[in-house]
């Protein structure tokens, strides 16, 4: 049976490790874990201070949602745009990688 475009969409494509983000204000984070999810903050609660780095995480996000490019590529993606946009929370402020 053919995989089908919608079915592709419906694969949130998880990261090997999620991303944390700082959203909205100081100590609001934001744990992204898929493709899925960082398409979605992309596009709906990210910063307005957005630059070249967001337009090329939204375009890759979406590619790999249709299943043309990898979530390793969309999590490097959503990397490059956070630290455009000075929302990254830097691995050293987690533990084991991840938000406790």
């Amino acid at each position: 049976m053919p995989r089908t475009a919608f079915a592709a969409m419906m694969d949130s494509k998880p990261f090997d490790k999620p991303v944390v983000v700082e959203l909205g204000h100081v100590g609001k984070y934001r744990e992204i874990g898929s493709a899925q999810e960082a398409a979605e903050c992309l596009m709906t609660v990210w910063p307005m201070n957005r630059g070249p780095r967001h337009r090329d995480a939204v375009d890759t996000c979406l590619k790999v949602l249709e299943g043309y490019r990898s979530p390793a590529d969309a999590r490097q993606a959503l990397i490059e745009a956070a630290r455009e946009s000075d929302v990254l929370v830097p691995d050293e402020l987690l533990r084991d990688g991840k938000l406790h």
